[in-house]
């Protein structure tokens, strides 16, 4: 599914500290999104890396793009446009342990974040227009509500509107075991393919 190029640990902390970022100290987890160059319309074909400090942890699919519910069809739901994260963006403490739409446990937005919105209709996730900084719930979360659901997905639709989705269920249930394990923000990095 995903088309993003292989990165050593070396090569995306050193990324993330040239975009201002900082690494942090063991007991923290970090998340990395890594958006691919090639954005594969509506498919997640985007990666997440998971850091204890500097420590790898995992990596994982997912997206960092709304998906064609947004993109498309954002008006029907009263909003601007469909939100789009800046990459090559640092966000510390970001996340915070919590639900999504109180049905699945989730890393919740508690930080501004700066996003632009798309309003163009085309189905592609684009950087244009002005820039908007501000807390839009945008999460990071899984594709299922069931908690019991191993599923992997291939089509984004209506999973994102602006969240960090992982895909494969059984992945993301690792990765919420271990953050909420802690119940402390989490710090992400979004990288545009570099």
């Amino acid at each position: 599914m995903t088309n993003v190029g292989a990165y050593t640990d070396s090569q995306l902390l050193e990324r993330i500290e040239s975009i201002g970022g900082v690494i942090p100290n063991r007991g923290k987890y970090m998340a990395v999104g890594v958006q691919s160059i090639e954005d594969g319309s509506n498919i997640f074909d985007d990666k997440f890396y998971v850091y204890d400090g500097p420590d790898f942890k995992m990596v994982s699919s997912g997206t960092t793009n709304a998906g064609k519910t947004a993109l498309q069809f954002f008006d029907d739901y009263g909003l601007e446009g469909a939100a789009v994260w800046q990459t090559d963006q640092w966000c510390p403490n970001v996340f915070a342990p919590g639900m999504h739409k109180g049905k699945m446990k989730a890393l919740r937005q508690v930080n501004p974040i700066n996003y632009f919105r798309d309003t163009n209709k085309d189905l592609k996730a684009e950087e244009i227009g002005p820039i908007h900084n501000g807390i839009i719930y945008a999460n990071m979360h899984g594709v299922s509500y069931d908690p019991n659901s191993l599923i992997t997905k291939e089509q984004i639709n209506g999973w994102s509107f602006g969240c960090q989705v992982w895909n494969n269920m059984k992945a993301y249930k690792k990765f919420i075991k271990m953050t909420w394990a802690r119940n402390k923000h989490v710090d992400y990095a979004l990288l545009k393919e570099f």
